[in-house]
């Protein structure tokens, strides 16, 4: 048979392996979306099993000897394939592969029943603030992990924390990250005594009072997202406990939280997850259920949601128009006061201080608590701190990096579910994110010199429209830092989000 025809026949026969372990990933999505949403407390237990079952299938489907005979046959003429695109798809391919046969089924099932027993007993310890009753779990699941970080080190050549890094953001380990959060560490000590002094100086941000009902809330939310280029006959907006994006890339799925006495967490949520979905959304249809076709990591994917909440929807001219969409929504404009005004807003959503809780906090402090967990996971990872010394190592480092320490672990090492699922190696990505968004905007606007007027109006499709053009179209073709550099000039560069802090902050 001659070499390309079998080559393209490899290729075909891949394409439409993964297409099935894509659409099995997809049945996750929805299965956890339902779990958040709509699913009856009664349905944990089977939902578990559920989800791995579907795990195990598809981890199946991908360490079938035949995929390894197919990858070898179109590695071996792969220059004779049609696009970079394609060869970029083989070579991700071969990494998939290899991650997923350096484990075996039975791990990955174990893995998936003690994250879902372990998430069920954390909501309960959280709760009650009682870490002690969740702990026997999260050993467990820390015995596992460490388990596959072992395995997958030694078939990817990483070290074992790199190597769970490697899921989510490919391409980044802890030797790029440590620099950038000790630098980022030292400036925060530096910066925030000064801005917690310019913040004392100026008038005591107003508080919006009244009730805000959950409905008009949505309607809003939904005009937000709408108003960012959303397009609602591929998505839906329900409620759950907590705010995210999730389902297909044809089919999104937003979750909302709403406090009736304050709209602002439902809408800066709203914007954040749409940045969320618009990425998924406007990823290349041409690789659909490819991994080329996929976003280009967590890190990457957290910028696009930044962007939307912390760059444009707190700027200035985005404030201007929101104020008068605050009115219009719960407010007559003669009823409106002083606490309606842009400025109070910008007082109000853009306070930096000093808290618990990694979800409340704001942007300059925010670093400080992903640095902290960095830092835990690290260690547990390395089996250098046991779960029974969590709490301990938690208060200690908020102490150091904040200088508070929280009274109970349901405001330290209980607040997030991501251990308690499996997930290490995922913080990083959040400050990344940050950090991106800053780079991502400084070129957005040199390059959008309308950008502002646009904001004003609440008009966020030329941001939109330009992140769909530079970064979601490009899938997964560049990493992290080659798309950065691709779109503005240079590799992640910690000063465009510290130069956004300063003037922001501390302007003039």
């Amino acid at each position: 048979m001659d070499a390309s025809v079998e080559l393209n026949a490899a290729y075909a026969r891949l394409a439409a392996r993964f297409e099935r372990i894509a659409i099995l990933g997809e049945t996750e999505a929805m299965l956890g979306w339902d779990a958040a949403a709509i699913m009856p407390p009664g349905g944990a237990a089977a939902r578990g099993d559920q989800l791995a079952t579907l795990a195990g299938i598809a981890h199946g489907l991908l360490i079938d000897p035949a995929v390894a005979a197919d990858l070898e046959a179109a590695s071996a003429e792969a220059d004779a394939l049609g696009s970079d695109w394609e060869r970029t798809n083989l070579a991700l391919m071969r990494h998939e592969h290899a991650r997923a046969t350096a484990l075996p089924t039975d791990l990955v099932e174990a893995e998936a029943r003690a994250n879902s027993a372990c998430e069920k007993v954390w909501r309960e310890a959280r709760e009650t603030a009682d870490f002690a009753l969740v702990a026997p779990y999260l050993r467990t699941v820390l015995a596992l992990v460490r388990e596959r970080a072992a395995a997958l080190s030694d078939r990817l050549g990483l070290t074992p924390y790199d190597a769970l890094m490697d899921l989510y953001q490919p391409g980044i380990g802890a030797a790029d990250v440590e620099p950038i959060f000790e630098g980022y560490a030292a400036f925060l000590a530096a910066t925030l005594p000064r801005v917690e002094e310019r913040q004392r100086r100026a008038p005591a941000p107003i508080r919006l009072d009244g009730r805000f009902p959950a409905e008009a809330q949505e309607a809003l939310c939904r005009e937000l997202a709408s108003r960012a280029g959303l397009d609602f006959a591929h998505a839906r907006l329900d409620r759950s406990a907590h705010p995210f994006c999730g389902g297909t890339q044809t089919d999104l799925r937003i979750t909302m939280r709403y406090d009736e006495s304050d709209p602002a967490q439902a809408m800066l949520a709203a914007l954040h997850e749409t940045g969320h979905a618009l990425y998924e959304f406007n990823l290349p249809g041409a690789f659909a259920r490819q991994p080329v076709g996929r976003s280009a990591g967590m890190a990457v994917h957290e910028s696009q949601s930044l962007i939307l909440e912390m760059q444009a929807g707190r700027s200035d001219p985005y404030l201007g128009w929101l104020s008068t969409q605050l009115v219009r929504s719960f407010r007559g404009a003669d009823e409106a006061g002083p606490a309606w005004a842009p400025s109070n807003l910008a007082r109000l959503w853009r306070r930096v201080e000093r808290g618990f809780i990694r979800v409340d906090a704001d942007e300059m402090t925010y670093p400080a608590h992903i640095i902290l967990r960095f830092e835990l996971e690290r260690a547990l990872v390395a089996g250098d701190l046991q779960v029974a010394d969590l709490p301990g190592a938690w208060a200690e480092g908020m102490q150091r990096l904040l200088g508070i320490a929280p009274p109970d672990d349901r405001l330290g090492c209980l607040q997030d579910i991501h251990w308690f699922e499996g997930m290490f190696g995922y913080f990083p990505a959040y400050t990344l994110g940050a950090m991106a968004a800053a780079q991502l905007m400084e070129a957005a606007r040199a390059q959008l010199p309308e950008l502002d007027r646009a904001l004003a109006r609440g008009d966020l499709v030329p941001l939109t429209a330009w992140l769909r053009e530079k970064v979601h179209a490009q899938g997964s073709r560049l990493g992290f830092n080659e798309l950065l550099l691709a779109v503005t000039g240079r590799k992640l560069d910690p000063r465009a989000f510290e130069a956004h802090l300063l003037a922001r902050y501390l302007p003039g």
